[in-house]
């Protein structure tokens, strides 16, 4: 457990000592289990570290309203208590709005966007559950869709907590283009073209914002395309990566 600002954050850390680092950011409502599809393959090359974002999975709430500033200086914070300087940063939705505002303030290596809203763009629970049963039909990705389930719980606003309620309306009305103008890392962007949360259109609207950017469309794929088309998000991030 890392100590924040009297929160404590819950992360798993897989460190060999290699010369990369790879962090990896959540989407709302999530936690930690929804990363590791796409950390396992790479802990025997680069070292790797998942965290529960304040609020979710195993970490505590925020005392106050945080933006999402806040949680990418906790980021930071944490990232600096494990002496990582210069991460590979990966986030999905929320997770990679909270990378964008980081990378804007901090050094990275490369970033990578997964169905990153910059605007305003919340999945709502009613998607989330076609989503599901999409997952579960596959084999390889039904033990996901059950661990999503689990967690459907908190993604809904009316179930959230007041605070979590707070951050969720901040997420929604944050715009981050001035942060995207900001960063000069290398920066992949994946998106599904079926995506009906963040639509594809948001995906080119972030590349051109980001100098040094790509976008790499999943035809047919969703919110979730990282998970559906999990061996190609492994090969693409190979590739970007090592």
């Amino acid at each position: 457990m890392f100590h924040y600002k009297d929160i404590s954050i819950h992360y798993t850390y897989t460190n060999n000592n290699y010369d990369k680092q790879i962090v990896y950011l959540h989407g709302w409502g999530q936690n930690i289990e929804m990363m590791e599809p796409i950390a396992k393959p790479f802990q025997e090359n680069v070292d790797t570290l998942i965290l529960d974002l304040p609020g979710f999975g195993k970490s505590g709430e925020p005392k106050s309203a945080w933006s999402l500033e806040d949680y990418a200086d906790m980021v930071h914070a944490l990232l600096e208590k494990l002496k990582i300087n210069s991460p590979i940063l990966v986030g999905h939705s929320f997770g990679g709005k909270v990378s964008i505002v980081y990378a804007s303030k901090y050094k990275c290596e490369k970033l990578i966007l997964l169905a990153s809203p910059y605007k305003v763009a919340i999945p709502r629970v009613s998607f989330k559950v076609r989503v599901l049963k999409t997952l579960a039909k596959m084999p390889l990705l039904k033990n996901i869709a059950n661990k999503m389930k689990k967690n459907m719980g908190s993604i809904d606003y009316k179930n959230a907590s007041p605070k979590m309620r707070a951050i969720l309306v901040k997420h929604i009305n944050t715009d981050v283009s001035e942060n995207c103008k900001r960063i000069t890392c290398p920066t992949l962007i994946i998106w599904g073209t079926n995506d009906t949360a963040v639509p594809l259109q948001d995906a080119y609207e972030i590349e051109k914002l980001i100098e040094n950017s790509a976008v790499i469309e999943y035809p047919g794929r969703t919110h979730y395309a990282y998970l559906e088309d999990l061996h190609k998000t492994i090969q693409v991030m190979k590739s970007f990566i090592i």
